[in-house]
């Protein structure tokens, strides 16, 4: 059961809040509808349960409010808006990095898109989706974790009728199996057709809250639908007595022989009939919609080809209601005609078998789509398995599954390295470099060599990308924690860093004496201090870019970020430590030893007079400043940032 209690924005500036004291809840094994206009609050009420944005109000997921859970992902799931997600990741890949966030096994990503029919679409780009199959990749993301709870903002916005009709019967079956279902919508007919429970809101504030049978009786306007060869001459003796008798009764005439009859009854609608002599072939009431139109769904059709679907016949009307029966198929009327759909309390009472049977025989057992009174269900989706990936490598997973999904990552690797080449070549054939700087093509006009600025812009789109294509922002069930998620970019970006240096090497090197013979491209004596200089400037590089883009929520802040380490504040640096120094480093292992409780090896004096000399380069000073100062900012800007 989910519990909504005391539900409250703030609001912004003098405005009003967008939801005022909100309470309800939905229960086990329903699907329950949040309804209300445009701009009436369904989205916020949900952003506020999902703990998304500030505000009052708790909400308990079976007993437990949300930041209490262990293990969201398996509590709650949700669909907010788009499905998020680069253009350019395959959908398999898209619901992998999700699971890997999620602590669920790869396999299960192969799973639901069996659940959710994109088998065959598991390696198309989310560029290239429709909006239904957009629609059931989100569902594919929500099930992720199989949530007990699922919550979905406007599902059906923008879906035709058949895959609406899927959709609906996605969640029905996720219902059917214990768990909570809550969807917002605007369209009050769609609510009593396919929900069991509605909760009407407007302006934030609670208007009703009611069954389904109750909301389709008092809240939506009653109607007659009457279907018979003289539409016109029923349609007229309706409203001449009408007329006569001071009723308000409107009768609209609808495609081929039916009418719509508001303010009047099937007794009354009957009765002018019979004293007109007009044939009447339906005669049903109905609230609101009347349902989808069939859906021809592949695999339905195929179960069902050989038995022609029975024509509805209405029942006589009476005290005990109206109703339909399945009339015998004749040859001549084989055609699937549109079935008239019961009230809601009827329809969930119906039993989950096929109806549609032949005339006189037993009801065949067909393999596909079962039948819940409301249309085919889908697939029943896989259950997880109760036991839990633990790993404290989830976010490793997530950001090796979020780099490497995509084709930036390789070509940008691909754009460094023949940069590079090209770049030594010249500066060999040109003379006047020198040799550690040609073998990682650094010319002294530019203030970073090609393989730094590409290992900052990999640390640029590895934060930029989480805001321009939010994939964990609308799921709060699948985002690691978010000290995790920074670590793990940290580790992720700097091995990425360090193996594009060290290709770039290679690559210059092998060019070079390739081109040119070996004395090209000599090995510096001094080449252990000058590769940790190396790889420094490369992970720093890609740390600034990261923390930059983390910081101010764009790509272009972290290349920014990047550039301004050796144009900005190196000559800061140079200029506030310029003259002559009055005091020394020297002699500070020693010092250290002193100060120290432990007493290391001798060796290692040398390697911290390297890390000293190291520190002390313009360039290895500005990085270390400029990625202390970025990731105090990430601090205090992201993850000091909480919702409650």
């Amino acid at each position: 059961m989910l519990q909504a209690i005391g539900l409250t924005s703030t609001p912004r500036r003098d405005l009003t809040s967008a939801v005022d004291d909100l309470t309800f809840e939905a229960r086990s094994g329903s699907v329950t509808a949040l309804l209300g206009a445009s701009g009436a609050g369904k989205t916020t009420a949900l952003r506020l349960m999902l703990e998304l944005q500030p505000g009052r109000g708790i909400t308990y997921f079976r007993g437990l409010p949300l930041h209490r859970v262990a293990r969201p992902a398996r509590e709650v799931g949700v669909l907010l808006g788009d499905v998020p997600g680069h253009p350019g990741r395959t959908v398999r890949g898209q619901l992998r990095m999700l699971g890997a966030a999620a602590g669920v096994p790869a396999s299960r990503a192969d799973e639901l898109l069996g659940a959710v029919g994109l088998d065959g679409l598991r390696d198309e780009r989310l560029g290239t989706l429709s909006r239904g199959m957009d629609r059931r990749l989100g569902l594919a993301t929500a099930l992720l974790g199989d949530p007990h709870a699922l919550l979905l903002d406007a599902p059906s916005a923008g879906l035709s009728l058949r895959e609406s009709t899927w959709l609906f019967g996605l969640l029905r079956a996720h219902a059917a199996r214990g768990g909570t279902v809550l969807y917002t919508t605007s369209d009050p007919k769609e609510a009593a057709r396919t929900a069991d429970h509605v909760v009407t809101i407007d302006d934030g504030r609670l208007v009703a809250d009611q069954d389904g049978a109750e909301f389709a009786r008092t809240r939506l306007r009653p109607r007659v639908a009457v279907r018979t060869p003289h539409a016109a001459r029923l349609a007229d003796a309706l409203s001449r007595e009408a007329r006569a008798e001071r009723r308000s009764v409107e009768v609209v005439a609808e495609a081929g022989s039916r009418l719509t009859v508001y303010g009047s009854s099937c007794p009354e609608i009957g009765e002018t009939a019979f004293r007109h002599g007009v044939l009447v072939h339906q005669l049903a009431d109905e609230f609101g919609d009347t349902g989808p139109e069939p859906v021809h769904h592949p695999a339905l059709t195929a179960a069902l080809a050989p038995i022609p679907l029975p024509r509805p016949v209405s029942l006589p009307a009476g005290g005990q209601g109206s109703g339909t029966v399945p009339a015998p198929a004749s040859e001549a009327d084989t055609a699937p005609t549109r079935a008239v759909i019961a009230p809601p309390a009827e329809r969930r009472a119906a039993p989950r078998t096929n109806p549609v049977t032949s005339p006189g025989t037993a009801p065949r057992s067909t393999p596909g789509p079962t039948f819940d009174g409301r249309g085919p269900l889908p697939r029943p989706v896989p259950p997880l398995s109760p036991r839990p990936v633990r790993s404290p490598l989830r976010p490793v997973r997530y950001e090796l599954h979020r780099m490497f999904g995509i084709r930036t990552t390789l070509l940008i690797v691909a754009a460094v390295v023949l940069v590079s080449v090209l770049l030594a070549l010249f500066l060999a054939r040109t003379g006047g470099t020198p040799p550690h700087r040609l073998l990682v093509a650094w010319p002294a006009i530019l203030p970073l060599p090609p393989a730094v600025l590409g290992a900052g812009l990999l640390g640029a789109f590895s934060f930029g990308d989480e805001f321009r294509y939010p994939a964990l922002a609308g799921a709060r069930g699948t985002v690691p924690r978010r000290l995790a998620l920074l670590l793990a970019k940290l580790a992720v970006t700097a091995a990425s860093a360090l193996l594009l240096a060290l290709l770039v090497v290679a690559v210059d090197g092998a060019a070079l004496r390739l081109a040119y013979g070996h004395a090209a491209a000599p090995v510096p004596d001094n080449w252990p201090a000058l590769g940790a200089r190396w790889a420094w400037l490369a992970v720093g590089c890609a740390w600034a870019g990261l923390l930059g883009a983390g910081v101010f929520r764009v790509t272009v802040a972290g290349v920014a970020a990047v550039v301004a380490v050796p144009t900005l504040v190196v000559p800061v640096l140079q200029t506030a430590f310029a003259g002559p120094s009055a005091r020394s480093t020297a002699g500070l292992p020693a010092r250290l030893r002193e100060l120290a409780w432990l007493q290391w090896p001798t060796r290692a004096d040398h390697w911290l007079t390297a890390v000293a000399g190291l520190v002390a380069q313009p360039v290895a000073a500005a990085l270390v400043l400029s990625v202390s100062v970025l990731l105090c900012a990430y601090v205090l800007t992201g993850l000091r940032r909480r919702a409650r």
